[in-house]
């Protein structure tokens, strides 16, 4: 079955009936997965098969960023330290953060790979101005350039595992204080400004990237409309920076878009309008059956015409992945997961920290 544009999440550790269902719709493309659906890695291999036994080419997302937000974090799995930390690496040893990064990035996607992931929602390309709680140490530093130069990096390294990144959250989240989860942010500089600093990883990344999520932020200068409901920052994204990948919204059902759009169909049809490729409903399974009946079926021929079905299937995991035993005898693996422990180790020693990575240890048990 062809792919709808769509991203659907799931109850929880198992399929259910609903589950089900929604996965075999039309207009579903994409599923998310998030820390309720995760109980250990056997458990997730199984659900993964079970998604799959429904739709075997449906792509499967997660947000697995490193830090605070990483929906797998035991039995196994790394533990992948924050981008900001990264950032303060490399104001004192920028080849050694570059090096870091990139195996970050590495085990990251060859994890994900190992259980049946297809994509990750990193890296995130917010510039960190100090005030963002939201935002905070996710990222990697207050410079541009040193964002994109460390995101980079972190690509380098997911491709080398077959995976492709989603930057977040275009223009740049980073500024204001207010959480779109809850709220709806108002950002308002100017174009020129965003454009000279916060649009900057995205030039510098567009043809690294194999999607970017717009913010749910307004930036009334600009536009009325928040960044993923609006024509002009996407023909910006498509048009000024020749981003050719796919384009995802962020949680539709979040705030920073309902407060706009009350009708989540109203919404989801507004966000795939404005040039959105796949549109994402989670934590309201209301909402996205509402979305799931509503859409008019323009809008699943528009996600399979030759262009959109592109950039959609271009989010796909690429070549064969290790499995997870065959992962773990892997040398070029072992050596990035000892390059990320020496690093945590250190870092939390310099910060008088007790120094008890969960990496480290599990490293010294196999």
């Amino acid at each position: 079955m062809a792919l709808g544009p769509m991203i659907v999440d799931l109850t929880g550790l198992t399929l259910t009936d609903e589950d089900h269902r929604r996965l075999a719709d039309p207009m579903t493309g994409g599923v998310i997965l998030f820390g309720r659906n995760f109980k250990n890695r056997a458990q997730v291999t199984k659900l993964i098969r079970a998604i799959r036994a429904i739709r075997p080419n449906i792509i499967i997302s997660v947000d697995h960023e490193g830090g605070r937000v990483q929906r797998f974090k035991t039995d196994g799995f790394a533990h992948l330290p924050s981008m900001r930390t990264l950032g303060e690496l490399y104001a004192k040893n920028p080849l050694r953060a570059l090096k870091v990064a990139s195996q970050v990035g590495y085990v990251l996607a060859a994890e994900l790979r190992a259980v049946g992931v297809d994509y990750s929602y990193t890296p995130v390309l917010d510039l960190d101005y100090g005030g963002s709680t939201v935002i905070g140490d996710r990222a990697f530093a207050p410079s541009a350039e040193v964002v994109a130069t460390l995101a980079k990096a972190l690509l380098h390294g997911m491709l080398r595992a077959g995976m492709v990144g989603c930057g977040k959250h275009f223009p740049g989240h980073g500024f204001v204080v207010a959480d779109s989860h809850v709220d709806m942010p108002v950002d308002r500089r100017g174009l020129k400004r965003i454009l000279a600093d916060d649009v900057v990883p995205y030039a510098a990344l567009a043809q690294d990237l194999g999607a970017v999520m717009p913010a749910h932020v307004i930036y009334p200068k600009v536009e009325a409309a928040p960044a993923g409901f609006s024509k002009k920052w996407l023909g910006i994204l498509r048009e000024q920076l020749q981003f050719h990948g796919a384009i995802v919204t962020d949680d539709l059902s979040m705030a920073g878009a309902a407060m706009i759009y009350p009708d989540v169909v109203q919404r989801v049809r507004a966000a795939l309008d404005a040039g959105c490729d796949m549109a994402m409903v989670c934590n309201r399974p209301n909402d996205l059956d509402m979305a799931l009946n509503g859409l008019p079926k323009a809008y699943l021929r528009r996600a399979q015409s030759k262009v959109a079905a592109s950039r959609i299937n271009g989010l796909r995991a690429r070549g064969v992945a290790l499995g997870w035993n065959d992962l773990q005898k892997d040398a070029a693996y072992q050596s990035a997961r000892q390059t990320i422990a020496s690093y945590i180790r250190n870092a939390e020693e310099q910060n008088g920290q007790a120094v008890a990575d969960p990496t480290e240890v599990m490293l010294k048990k196999r």
